[in-house]
């Protein structure tokens, strides 16, 4: 059974950085494309993915603008998001995404294993 947890939401003000962890349980890990999505109001946005094994294709979403970084430890089983120059707009539940693959996948449809998500509140 696959398990995934994420930590490390919180409350920060506006240009303060936070790094989220998500730990990955029951999957071929080293093999899996990690993504981070984030659920505003409105909507589900994709945020950043990883690419198996070495993590060499990240992609990322265009609001990101370089603030944030996807990395991953596959000794750990863990994916990181660190977040630089939060924005009020950054404000979501942050959720973690895996599945097996050969590459980094975007879309959110592909990924079958979830997290229940951790919250970002950042204010002005």
């Amino acid at each position: 059974q696959v398990s995934i947890s994420e930590s490390g939401g919180g409350s920060v003000q506006s240009g303060d950085s936070l790094r989220l962890s998500c730990v990955v349980s029951g999957l071929n890990f080293k093999w899996a494309s990690l993504a981070w999505f984030r659920q505003a109001p409105r909507e589900q946005q994709f945020v950043a993915a990883i690419s198996p094994e070495d993590g060499s294709e990240k992609r990322y979403a265009d609001f990101v603008q370089g603030r944030f970084t996807i990395s991953r430890d596959n000794a750990k089983n863990t994916v990181y998001l660190q977040m630089d120059t939060l924005k009020p707009e950054d404000t979501a539940t942050y959720s973690c995404a895996a599945r097996p693959a050969t590459r980094a996948h975007i879309l959110a449809s592909d990924y079958r294993y979830w997290g229940i998500g951790t919250l970002v509140a950042v204010s002005s």
